[in-house]
């Protein structure tokens, strides 16, 4: 009997099939006939059952019978197109759910399958211009054409094909923790997906599932039109099994009649499912009663459904062999005592898998441990190697593992070209859809036309009273007129459906495209990361060398070796390790993001530290930017960008940095309040200077001209001579040589202007940055030609570090270096072409916001950062050489921001403006004597010069 499922469809009926092979046969495999005599296999079901070839007698009597239904299976008989003569031939279809295959038969009690058809990257559709129910699935080998017995039983065949497919692809994705779980959602989510689209087509009855290997085929054809000589050795391996089977069922009818009657239905009413084509039609087998199975063996007897129904033939045959039932009883317990057996030997084996299993675990296992040790024993023996020569060979060892890295990095990026190369090929074939739907409309659309011009001329014909409704000729006219009509609805209609059938088919590329997606970013992080551990490993290797190179212990053999290595390890470009890491090599305001290094005797030391940036960047990329980048979105929310108000909050958010998103949003508010009152007054004052530029000639403007190909030289926009940029950065530098005659221009004015252009991508924004940090930020006298500001905060740094870096002070004094000859360029410039771009940027945020403080701790920052690094070197030349360019390896911003804003409180900017009043009164108190001894030195000079007159005079 049927039952309903959860959804409305009809369930398959109750019954509990035979044991039979649990795998689906291949084309190659010899199938046999199952244990258990007497079952007629149903192929890719097991044996129908009772209910289902009594024509829906319940048994409901049998304690054993009482289980859950089954869902109904997809199989059913179908017509498919094929052979030398392209007719329709009658085959038994049944879907493999493992292997996502759908295997079709001659007829349903075969065993061995005439072919398969792949369904996991076929495509499935329909003519509308061809018989009723006709479809196809068109896979990469071949397009095979099938017919359905209507149009109902096409669409169930076409849906089920479609959520089976659907399953098979979530199947392959990681599994869930329980099985169950995942079948059920893989299964709602199909469901959903399928009622997005099109309604759920309920299962025809009869035409589909168990029920219906009972029934005759479709189509009956004659035998040899149905045969399929292109299988030969598979039409005879069913033909011995269908006697086979026969010869069982005729021993086990005759078994059965001792033992109990069983149940039949009349003559007219069993069905036969024996071959339709056959010669010879094979005896079905008959169904076993639950009492027979109650006299076997087993301790816990199940109830067994027979494959087929009694015919009276039969009976009557049971009847006349009923002497020979004594024998019957030993037989049947031992056939039962082969299948448990079989089901024995079967547990056996999943267990014994399961062992192996769990073998290579502990076997992969075992292999990480001794790696472990492996790399543990290697340390220890570098650590306790007493001579250079054995430390050599672990250093080989070590290049062999870089070596093997490497290796790996090019299969990941192999790897990655062949998904790039199956992502283009999907993209292809969703545009290719795309068009086809694209088509479909504009087709639908002109028919649509053509009924409405129809449906117009007959509405003008029917209002013509001129015309007789009784004229023989009009009246053949109009019903041909609404013929045509209907057949066009009924074409929309198709149409319609097809186009959701399509619809469905798009959803599902589309999600496979993102998956696709997905699977390459997470492959180019891993890459990065990847990239990131060569990195290390590449600069530990040159630390290593280093340390070598400065031992004085090495013989002229062991230096020269060393020597050779460092120039190897030299020779490569750190830019060339991997092209597969999303790292560019200018960021987005052009700055090269891996800087160059020129000091020649520092070139080892320099790789080192570039190769450190380099893993820095890959591995914290886009580790800080996400929650700054909330934070500020969050703040700026529902604010207008001229209404920012200064806060604790704001503060605090400059001092982390501005995203790049948000910067320049942010630096023209900050501009603005500083250079509001003067804007206010004069609203067109760059227009004006830059027409004043264009018509006078600023004396400064020959030095502007030379400085400006020397601004920002290693940017993008300034890199070459006839980049715009370069034109604006001229005009903006004119301008406020006009705006400020005091100060005109000076050196380092043309590198704050270009960050200002960088940023703000403006001109006029540009020049009133440049006139905020020059004439409201830094202090006055700042850029003049005296510098005499820019000397006090010199000295200011000085007692500062002597307060709060001591021991390096003293490692200064003692090595005789002047860290002025530093740290003026910072000061003046605001670190520009001192720092990377990223850490830049950050500085200037808070610099622009709170002042020259902030010049301070980060000028402070940079020395501790490196404080223990720059005491280890105890020579001059080398110090002032590293401190030439320190600055340019630090790549981990939240530390030096950290230390900057952390590690240097207290700082209040009143003893920074108490210390600069001191040393700006003392540094003016010895200008003044130096200008004394300069006029005493002239006055001396020039009496000097009047006595040798007079001597010459006297002579």
């Amino acid at each position: 009997m049927e039952g309903e499922c959860p959804k409305g469809n009809p369930c398959a009926a109750v019954s509990t099939p035979l044991p039979l092979q649990t795998d689906m046969p291949t084309l190659d495999d010899d199938i046999t006939s199952p244990v258990v005599p007497g079952g007629v296999t149903v192929n890719g079901m097991g044996p129908p059952s009772r209910e289902q070839c009594s024509g829906g007698v319940s048994q409901s009597s049998c304690p054993e019978m009482d289980v859950e239904a089954p869902s109904t299976k997809l199989c059913g008989y179908l017509n498919k197109l094929g052979g030398p003569l392209k007719s329709w031939k009658s085959r038994w279809f049944t879907y493999e759910e493992k292997k996502c295959q759908l295997f079709y038969y001659r007829t349903a009690q075969d065993v061995n399958p005439l072919g398969r058809i792949e369904l996991k990257n076929a495509t499935l559709g329909y003519p509308l211009q061809e018989e009723k129910g006709t479809f196809h699935i068109q896979t990469p080998e071949r397009t095979f054409v099938l017919k359905a017995v209507n149009h109902e039983a096409m669409m169930y065949w076409l849906q089920q094909l479609q959520l089976k497919r659907w399953q098979h692809r979530e199947r392959l994705e990681p599994a869930q923790s329980c099985a169950d779980t995942k079948r059920e959602g893989v299964q709602a989510a199909a469901g959903r997906c399928a009622d997005d689209f099109l309604p759920t087509v309920k299962i025809p009855t009869g035409l589909v599932g168990e029920e219906a290997a009972c029934l005759p085929a479709p189509q009956r054809q004659a035998t040899l039109s149905n045969v399929s000589f292109k299988h030969p050795l598979t039409e005879i391996q069913n033909s011995v099994h269908s006697l086979r089977l026969s010869r069982s069922s005729q021993d086990l009818f005759l078994w059965d009649d001792l033992q109990e009657p069983v149940l039949s239905p009349p003559v007219s009413e069993t069905p036969s499912l024996r071959s339709q084509d056959s010669p010879a039609p094979a005896v079905p087998s008959p169904l076993l009663t639950d009492q027979g199975t109650s006299m076997l063996a087993d301790p816990k007897p199940k109830a067994l459904a027979g494959g087929s129904c009694l015919s009276p033939t039969l009976r009557i045959r049971k009847k006349k062999k009923s002497s020979s039932s004594a024998t019957m009883p030993a037989s049947w317990r031992q056939s039962n005592a082969a299948d448990r057996t079989s089901r024995l030997q079967q547990e056996a084996l999943s267990l014994a898998e399961e062992v192996k299993a769990q073998k290579e675990l502990v076997w992969l296992l075992h292999k990480a441990l001794e790696a472990a040790q492996q790399e543990k024993r290697t340390c220890v023996q570098f650590l306790s190697a007493e001579g250079e020569q054995e430390r050599l060979e672990l250093l080989r060892h070590r290049e062999r593992h870089v070596a093997d890295l490497a290796a790996r990095a090019e299969a990941l990026r192999g790897q990655r070209e062949a998904l790039q190369q199956s992502l283009a090929q999907r993209d292809a074939h969703i545009a290719e859809l795309q068009e086809h739907v694209q088509l479909m409309m504009e087709r639908n659309h002109a028919k649509q036309e053509v009924i409405l011009k129809l449906s117009e001329q007959v509405a003008a014909r029917a209002a013509d009273p001129r015309r007789d409704p009784c004229n023989g000729v009009g009246a053949e006219t109009l019903q041909r007129q609404e013929q045509e009509m209907e057949n066009l609805k009924d074409d929309i209609e198709a149409y319609k459906i097809q186009n959701n059938f399509l619809n469905s088919e798009i959803y599902q590329l589309t999600n496979l495209w993102r998956n696709s997606s997905e699977q390459e970013k997470s492959l180019m992080v891993k890459c990065a990361y990847l990239e990131a551990k060569n990195c290390q490993v590449e600069s530990r290797y040159l630390g290593l060398l280093r340390k070598l190179q400065e031992n004085k212990g090495l013989d002229s053999a062991q230096q020269e070796v060393v020597k050779r290595l460092i120039e190897d390890a030299l020779k490569g470009d750190v830019n060339d390790v991997l092209k597969l890491n999303p790292v560019r090599e200018y960021d987005e305001y052009g700055f090269k993001i891996m800087p160059d290094y020129e000091v020649e005797d520092m070139k080892l030391l320099a790789k080192i530290q570039a190769l450190e940036i380099r893993s820095h960047n890959l591995l914290n990329q886009e580790a800080g930017d996400k929650p700054l980048l909330g934070r500020w979105a969050q703040y700026l929310a529902g604010r207008p960008s001229g209404e920012l108000v200064p806060s604790p909050e704001l503060k605090a958010l400059l001092r982390g940095g501005v995203p790049r998103e948000y910067r320049q949003r942010v630096w023209r508010w900050v501009v603005r309040a500083r250079t509001l009152s003067l804007r206010e007054r004069h609203p067109q004052r760059y227009q004006q200077l830059c027409r004043k530029s264009q018509t006078s000639q600023h004396p400064a403007s020959r030095q502007i001209q030379l400085d400006l190909h020397r601004t920002l030289s290693s940017n993008q926009h300034f890199s070459s001579p006839s980049s715009p940029a370069l034109q604006q950065l001229q005009r903006i530098l004119l301008a406020f040589s006009w705006q400020n005659p005091t100060i005109g221009y000076c050196q380092g004015l043309n590198r704050l202007a270009a960050i200002a252009l960088l940023v703000l991508q403006n001109e006029e924004d540009a020049f009133w940055c440049l006139v905020a940090v020059v004439e409201t930020i830094m202090p006055q006298d700042y850029y003049s030609k005296t510098l005499i500001a820019s000397q006090v905060d010199q000295r200011v740094l000085k007692d500062f570090m002597v307060e709060k870096m001591p021991r390096l002070m003293a490692h200064f004094e003692e090595h005789s270096v002047d860290v002025s000859l530093i740290t003026f360029n910072w000061f003046l410039v605001v670190f520009v072409e001192s720092l990377a771009s990223d850490i830049l940027l950050r500085v200037w945020d808070a610099f622009l916001y709170e002042g020259t403080k902030v010049i301070f701790r980060y000028a402070l920052a940079l020395f501790k950062y490196k404080e223990e690094d720059i005491l280890k070197i105890h020579d001059n030349v080398e110090i002032y050489q590293y401190l030439r360019f320190f600055t340019k390896t630090i790549s981990d911003t939240r530390k030096l921001t950290s230390i900057a804003f952390n590690d240097m409180n207290p700082f209040p900017m009143k003893l920074l403006r108490c210390r600069r009043a001191q040393h700006l009164e003392r540094l003016q108190t010895e200008l003044r004597e130096l200008e004394t001894i300069q006029r005493e030195f002239v006055a001396e000079s020039a009496e000097r010069n009047d006595k040798d007159l007079d001597d010459d005079e006297d002579a």
